[in-house]
């Protein structure tokens, strides 16, 4: 991880930059893949082109996209193994990408500016997206997206211990409630202590490492991110994939291939949305994502969580959404200090 010398210089990089992070694991981290650099919402006034409603429409098809793409994943991991389910999810969205690839230069994908880091990334990327493709199958859709919910609670934390990032006492007191609405959802579930929820958890953690580790490499094009971790995906599920083979059918194939088609899309569709309305008013409505959880949960697979599940949901939204628009609140100061 950075150095002290490191950290010092990337809390001043990062201050504008609001901890933001979409429940999809594998592609929904990095920056654009068009280019869209972190932009602030000041920036947004001065745009042409600016279409709140459409960037909220898009930002609310992006979370439903994800959200269906992790019913897919859980219909299909119950036949196929995780290590089958990532080789052909990565394939497809490699293809996809394939036109940016070229675009680029295989010497900018191949060769980027910190090669270890990004190979770290695409390690810690690898073992989450196989814990969540793993806790899914075991746990109620709607649980395992409440876990996740935390992930911007859990990387305003890691950014204070890993890049010496200050966190005043409002925002310290709603991690701390954040933690609360965890434990409140998690204790009552039917997945109680048990190994998929304590390995969602660990997924979870691992989701906020690569969140931090993705804006110590904000300087890496957005391309590059997307093309090595699907990369990665890809390299573990050649070896994984051959020892637990199952022949797909040619439904449960394209359905395989989508999960990797869907969620590119869908993150391409987020950054769309940032360039066409400010973060402020877009990012909330990542949180649409519980609802979609619970409805696609109990239409497809009868589940339905119980009132404690959704209060403790309902404790990590309200905590995450007073983080964001804290440091939203902190970052437009920062930059009229600038100015």
């Amino acid at each position: 991880m950075p150095s002290s010398t490191e950290k010092s210089d990337l809390s001043q990089q990062t201050a504008q930059k609001p901890h933001t992070a979409l429940i999809e694991p594998s592609f929904g981290t990095g920056e654009d893949l068009e280019g869209l650099d972190a932009s602030s919402d000041e920036n947004h006034t001065n745009l042409m082109g600016q279409n709140i409603p459409m960037g909220i429409a898009l930002m609310v098809l992006a979370i439903f996209m994800y959200v269906a793409n992790d019913v897919m994943g859980k219909w299909l991991v119950s036949t196929y193994s995780v290590g089958q389910v990532l080789l052909i999810r990565s394939i497809a969205g490699l293809i996809l990408l394939s036109p940016s690839f070229y675009r680029e230069g295989w010497r900018t994908l191949l060769l980027p500016p910190d090669w270890r880091m990004n190979l770290l990334r695409v390690v810690l990327t690898t073992a989450e997206v196989s814990c969540f493709y793993w806790a899914v199958a075991y746990m109620p859709l709607a649980d395992l997206v409440t876990i996740y919910m935390a992930a911007p609670i859990f990387v305003t934390a890691l950014a204070w211990a890993f890049l010496g990032e200050k966190i005043d006492a409002p925002r310290a007191i709603a991690v701390f409630i954040g933690f609360g609405g965890v434990v409140l959802a998690m204790r009552p579930s039917s997945a109680s202590l048990s190994l998929p929820a304590l390995v969602a958890m660990i997924g979870c953690l691992g989701f906020s490492l690569i969140m931090i580790i993705t804006r110590y490499l904000r300087g890496t094009k957005g391309i590059v991110l997307v093309g090595w971790q699907a990369g990665g995906a890809l390299i573990f599920g050649l070896v994984a994939a051959p020892t637990h083979w199952v022949p797909p059918t040619p439904r449960d194939f394209a359905l395989l291939a989508m999960l990797g088609v869907v969620s590119t899309i869908a993150h391409i569709a987020v950054n769309r949305s940032l360039k066409l309305a400010p973060a402020s008013v877009v990012m909330p409505y990542q949180y649409s994502q519980i609802i979609w959880a619970v409805v696609l949960g109990f239409l497809i697979f009868g589940d339905w969580p119980d009132l404690t599940m959704l209060s403790g949901s309902g404790v990590i939204v309200t905590a995450g959404l007073f983080i964001f628009f804290r440091e939203q609140s902190q970052a437009n100061k920062i930059n009229r200090a600038a100015e």
